[in-house]
């Protein structure tokens, strides 16, 4: 199949991009239990923005060609929020924990629905309100608010949620005006020096053995990153987006063979409906896209 139109390819592409961010995220937390998250986080994204620039530089026109924006401020503030996204999402791993956390965050893709319309000019449906609403209530069960085991920490993934979605808005905001190639560049770039400026202050010795894992967080970071981009080149988004609620199925599942966490009741059923409601918004969303489907 031509590129661009081989949905099993870009499936498989998904899938493997799916697991290795799920171990980056284990990585993540056992790193982050020992360590400051600010320094875990900076060191993955030196890593993260030597591959951005080397991937730059071998694309027509060279990193000029990629540096090249007409919304400096917009694409700036883009790599500063996913950056500061990831410390706060980091953060929740070691507080609650991967499936919990997974769980409240998956919630982002109904918030990218509810905020579409507001940032993008999108028309949401009633048909997607209802799910949104629907899922909104699959993460009030995760959360088990006014009850008295409620952790306040819950609310750490759900912000990093909203983080997320706001940054995924904007990405296809500056769509518009620049290449993808240029919000790559920007994105690792920009929150490189983010980090530096913040994890500097907070850098911590390792050992050894902690640095070779460091480097395998590096290294998953890159790949990942590699295979969603192979993925989107061969495959319409719509048609893998699906898909990366694997994360939260493999993510858990590290969750609780490696690191012996419980996922609960309530967590599982929220997690269920939340996953539910985001998949129907995303078929929506395509249908609305393509009324012939």
């Amino acid at each position: 199949m031509s590129a661009g139109n081989n949905t099993r390819l870009g499936v498989l592409l998904m899938v493997g991009t799916t697991i290795i961010f799920a171990i980056q995220d284990g990585l993540s937390l056992h790193l982050s239990s020992t360590y400051n998250v600010y320094m875990v986080v900076m060191v993955r994204y030196w890593f993260f923005a030597a591959f951005v620039i080397t991937i730059s530089a071998k694309q027509a026109g060279g990193l000029r060609n990629a540096a090249r924006t007409k919304q400096p401020f917009l694409q700036g503030f883009r790599g500063i929020l996913l950056a500061a996204e990831i410390c706060v999402m980091v953060s929740a791993f070691t507080l609650l924990g991967l499936v919990e956390s997974l769980a409240i965050f998956s919630a982002y893709t109904l918030i990218v629905a509810a905020l579409s319309g507001p940032i993008l000019g999108e028309s949401v449906g009633w048909r997607r309100w209802l799910a949104i609403g629907v899922g909104l209530c699959g993460v009030l069960i995760i959360l088990k608010p006014g009850i008295g085991v409620f952790s306040p920490y819950a609310i750490i993934p759900l912000g990093s949620a909203f983080m997320f979605a706001l940054y995924s808005l904007l990405t296809r905001y500056v769509a518009r005006l620049d290449s993808t190639a240029t919000s790559f560049f920007w994105t690792g770039v920009i929150g490189c020096v983010f980090m530096t400026v913040i994890g500097a202050f907070h850098f911590e010795n390792m050992i050894a053995t902690d640095w070779m894992l460091m480097l395998c967080l590096c290294c998953t970071g890159a790949t990942g990153h590699w295979l969603l981009i192979r993925c989107y080149e061969v495959a319409e988004a719509s048609a893998v987006q699906p898909v990366t609620y694997l994360q939260l199925v493999f993510g858990s599942t590290i969750g609780v063979l490696v690191f012996g966490e419980v996922i609960k009741p309530n967590v599982a059923l929220g997690a269920v409906i939340v996953v539910s409601a985001g998949l129907f918004t995303l078929w929506r969303a395509r249908v609305a896209l393509n009324p012939t489907d």
